[in-house]
């Protein structure tokens, strides 16, 4: 099969793209790495913010066009899966669906599905990066976005896709659940994939101090929840400086990240979410315990029964707190929820076993 990925958020597309290599299949990835991640992709559309960087963009990008037909299928990693206007991505899809058989969007983060199931009455979720039960979480962050994806060009183009696309495969339970009214007949969920690597995951010694990791984006904190995690972490640090230390990066690259997760054992992630999302499960993957979003509904819409490698934190500094605390003093406990980290993630996102979901759910539809 020949497909064509555009687009990429967290490296899911390039992990999707390498589990289907390994079945055999023609894959592209096209994208700007991610912003800052730089995440790898086989072609690099990448616009410059300079006096002359938006012409320069779209000369490559319709430079590019005559290549982008003829596969099999195209996945699309959001609805605005490229860096100009929703106006101006709206006629490149139409392009897209005419000269290529199958084009399936990804519901993978921010839209105008998840900004309505998450600022509709009554509530779709007990809590999310905008609720909190049913009190509002007003900031810079969750006002830009509702105002970018609410009676919008944005949210027309959204409208359209999801309208005509062939399918709509969801990553987590969270994006499921906001598409699930509007077109469940078109939707499924489908784990993200991730390649698990035990070698990478240093068992942990009960004897030396336990390592917390906080990873921080600058500009997207107080909507992740990051502020509030990162009160907790530094109080705990200050309160147990002989059990435990606090590991904490800022906006770096993909590679540094990867590094620095290997030298921690529990990584803090996403304290609006139900489920853990591709940071954390890069974390699970190299046997690390995971604080952070981890809902009965993550659980059940896989199927999983036994598993709880994570700890789950409700949205409040206390809480936080004191899953941490608990950590700290059950560090005993460490090492066999570490082994079950490794064993979720390659029970329910082997990259192998993602693709050929994604590969059967291309081919009904």
């Amino acid at each position: 099969m020949k497909i064509l990925l555009i687009g990429e958020y967290s490296n899911v597309h390039w992990t999707l793209a390498e589990g289907l290599r390994a079945l055999g299949h023609n894959v592209c990835v096209i994208s700007n790495g991610d912003f800052w991640k730089d995440y790898r992709r086989d072609i690099s559309l990448v616009r410059r913010y300079t006096k002359f960087g938006g012409i320069s963009y779209m000369l490559k990008l319709y430079s590019l066009l005559p290549r982008l037909r003829g596969y099999d299928v195209v996945q699309l990693i959001n609805p605005m899966f490229l860096e100009i206007k929703a106006e101006r991505i709206a006629p490149i899809y139409r392009y897209l669906k005419k000269h290529n058989k199958k084009v399936f969007l990804g519901a993978f983060g921010m839209d105008a599905y998840w900004v309505k199931a998450c600022t509709r009455k009554p509530r779709t979720f007990r809590y999310s990066d905008f609720n909190i039960g049913e009190k509002e979480i007003l900031n810079g962050y969750t006002r830009e976005q509702i105002a970018d994806w609410q009676g919008t060009a944005k949210a027309r183009l959204n409208h359209e896709i999801a309208a005509t696309c062939d399918g709509i495969i969801a990553g987590l339970y969270e994006y499921h659940e906001a598409y699930r009214k509007a077109h469940y007949d078109k939707l499924t969920y489908i784990p993200f994939p991730i390649p698990s690597d035990p070698s990478a995951a240093a068992r942990y010694d009960s004897k030396r101090k336990i390592r917390f990791f906080i990873g921080i984006q600058k500009e997207r904190s107080i909507y992740k929840g990051t502020d509030i995690m990162l009160r907790a972490l530094e109080r705990i640090a200050t309160d147990y400086p002989q059990e435990c230390e606090m590991l904490k990066a800022e906006s770096v690259p993909f590679e540094q990240y990867s590094r620095m997760v290997n030298d921690c054992d529990i990584l803090l992630d996403q304290l609006y979410g139900y489920s853990p999302a591709m940071n954390a499960l890069l974390a699970m993957s190299k046997g690390k315990i995971v604080v952070g979003g981890a809902e009965e509904e993550c659980y059940a819409i896989l199927g999983e029964n036994e598993l709880r490698p994570m700890i789950n934190v409700t949205p409040s500094e206390e809480d936080v707190y004191a899953k941490l605390q608990w950590i700290v003093k059950n560090r005993e406990k460490v090492a066999s929820m570490q082994r079950e980290s490794i064993e979720y993630v390659k029970k329910h996102h082997d990259p192998l076993k993602v693709a050929m979901e994604y590969l059967e759910f291309w081919s009904k539809k």
